[in-house]
């Protein structure tokens, strides 16, 4: 293992790329933390910390600086993260499968590609003020406990319009730096700048996490105790951790393989093809984006009742409703499990539909050459395709949904703060493990391609590799056999 981390930096195009990805990471991380001027931080963060649960706007910036890499917590110039950039890349995607221009655009390779990428750029600076009016709004209004909002006197005052256009231009630059940022660990780093800058914000949360669980502790048996956890839920956590950490890399990693026969073709007095591979089938075909679109729609009844409890009177059948809906819509809640299963099973099977077609990848074995054994080519071998997707998108949805739910249930039942089961499930731990696979194979792939042994290679794989041909299998048969081994396979 030691062996293979120093020869990643043996090779310097790759040491060169990993120290690029650092760097760019440093600089998203210093801006993380530089607040918008005029806005009172330290009431911002303590009424987002205290309402984090029960607040519609702590709901909110929780979500969306979970997956995000923004702050809007602390109102910071990247407080709105990679979002905005994210969502027009999905709705140019999803535009893809229903309008004809962009799906022939999409059909034509890479140019076709860069345009699409062109309007999506367009689209994010579209999306960036929206999203920046409506915080600056809600930042700027007056209530019961801050009469100037959540900025200083002075600004609210005597620099109202100015800070209206500062923080919009601020934040909108801040979202689209974070978009460069990640073209640029495209282009000079190791790849995959976006999701890295997730992952980023994601992972920088665990020593708080630690922190508080490390504060909250206590491993004494008798005595008054003022902790609250003891050392079974340390325990408990600490093996849920591993165990569903385990769990989502199973799920990112697991496939269903079908059987494809290459037909064999004769040219003069050789014939070529006639080899066995295989189609490889993902069981989670749609990666984090049901438990996204799940948690999405899951936010909206808890910031509509937010919004209609002063308007509902406090007696009457009305009333009685409006409250066993807020109870059990409420996080953690019987009705609240029901649906986020329901949501996260109905979008992954969406996500199939839109991103899965079997008529298209039926039509490409048939022009390869290629088939189904026992399958004729074509409408047979769509249909084919397409039961065993939905079977093993069955099985994806559950396992997602399990995943999704743990932080939720373990918060909810054994009273765990939620900064510290976040990392056992759900969006977050399904981003950090896809985003780290990826970025295993990438420098496995670099490795590789040198010669070296990659990251998941042992030391024995690599002397065989290593050995002469002659060594590893001698020949026992006479000269010249070898050229009825192809036509003997």
């Amino acid at each position: 293992m030691f062996r293979t981390l120093i020869n990643i930096f043996r090779i310097p195009e790759l040491r060169m790329k990993l120290l690029f990805t650092l760097g760019m990471l440093c600089v998203y991380r210093i801006g993380y933390y530089v607040p918008l001027p005029g806005v009172d931080t330290r009431s911002l963060s303590a009424f987002v910390g205290s309402n984090s649960g029960t607040s519609a706007v702590g709901q909110i910036s929780n979500y969306l600086s979970l997956f995000s890499g923004g702050n809007l917590g602390l109102s910071t110039v990247f407080g709105l993260g990679i979002m905005p950039y994210i969502s027009a890349a999905i709705i140019f995607q999803l535009l893809g499968t229903v309008v004809p221009s962009l799906e022939k655009l999409q059909k034509e390779g890479e140019p076709g590609m860069r345009k699409i990428n062109e309007w999506t750029r367009y689209a994010t600076v579209g999306l960036c003020v929206i999203q920046a009016s409506v915080w600056l709004k809600y930042l700027m209004t007056p209530n019961s406990s801050y009469p100037h909002g959540f900025l200083y006197a002075n600004t609210f005052y005597h620099h109202y319009t100015l800070f209206w256009i500062m923080g919009l231009l601020a934040l909108t630059a801040g979202s689209i730096f974070l978009m460069w940022l990640g073209e640029q660990i495209d282009e000079y780093g190791i790849g995959n700048g976006v999701s890295l800058i997730i992952m980023a914000s994601i992972v920088a949360r665990m020593p708080s996490a630690i922190s508080e669980l490390a504060a909250h502790t206590s491993i004494h048996v008798a005595g008054a105790e003022t902790h609250r956890y003891g050392l079974g839920t340390v325990l408990f956590l600490a093996a849920a951790f591993v165990g569903v950490s385990a769990g989502a890399i199973i799920l990112e990693q697991a496939q269903r393989r079908i059987s494809i026969q290459q037909a064999k073709h004769i040219r003069g007095n050789r014939v070529y093809g006639g080899q066995s591979h295989y189609l490889p089938l993902r069981v989670n075909h749609g990666g984090v984006m049901p438990i996204i679109f799940a948690s999405s729609l899951m936010l909206i009844p808890n910031v509509v009742l937010s919004w209609l409890g002063p308007y509902v009177g406090a007696r009457g059948f009305f009333a009685e409703l409006f409250d066993d809906l807020r109870t059990g819509l409420y996080s953690g809640a019987y009705l609240y499990i029901l649906c986020y299963v329901g949501l996260i099973f109905f979008f992954s099977y969406f996500w199939n539909t839109v991103q899965f077609r079997p008529k298209e990848m039926a039509d490409q074995l048939r022009d390869y050459g290629s088939f189904i054994r026992g399958l004729r080519p074509g409408k047979r071998t769509a249909e084919y395709l397409e039961n065993v997707m939905s079977r093993i998108t069955y099985c994806g949805a559950a396992f997602l949904a399990i995943i999704a739910l743990v932080p939720t249930v373990v918060a909810h039942y054994m009273n765990v703060s939620y900064m510290i089961t976040q990392f056992l499930g759900g969006t977050g731990l399904l981003i950090v493990v896809s985003v780290m696979l990826d970025f295993v194979n990438r420098v496995e792939a670099n490795l590789v391609m040198r010669n070296y042994s990659g990251l998941l290679e042992s030391e024995s794989a690599l002397a065989a590799r290593h050995k002469p041909v002659a060594a590893q299998r001698p020949s026992l048969a006479p000269p010249g056999a070898d050229r009825f081994k192809g036509s003997a396979a």
